[in-house]
């Protein structure tokens, strides 16, 4: 249950401060076609983990691409451990203010 809330109060956050259109920014499930692949500069992404969903689906968006969800419902892990932590969580929390801010529109002089 702490995932769930957590993804859910994550995308909250992300749609209040960026203001994107999606429902489930967190979401790792994603498929991209070729040109918005080809159009997404690799070189200036910063964010890895969660918030690297986050970073790429925010410059799809930003370059003026269409996107489509499609619920997902994975089950709970059965084996392993959750890679999150708390430079994660931070990564994510200061980061998409950082990203908003970025990629806002220059002010023409």
């Amino acid at each position: 249950m702490n995932r769930v809330l957590m993804s859910y109060f994550a995308t909250k956050y992300v749609r209040f401060i960026t203001r994107i259109p999606i429902h489930d920014t967190t979401a790792g499930f994603v498929c991209y076609k070729r040109k918005v692949l080809e159009t997404i500069n690799f070189d200036k992404i910063k964010f890895v983990g969660y918030a690297f969903q986050i970073e790429m689906k925010f410059k799809a968006w930003k370059h003026g691409f269409n996107i489509k969800e499609v619920s997902v419902i994975f089950r709970d892990r059965t084996q392993g451990e959750s890679k999150m932590d708390g430079s994660i969580i931070g990564e994510a929390i200061f980061g998409v203010i950082k990203m908003k801010l970025k990629g806002l529109p220059k002010q023409k002089k």
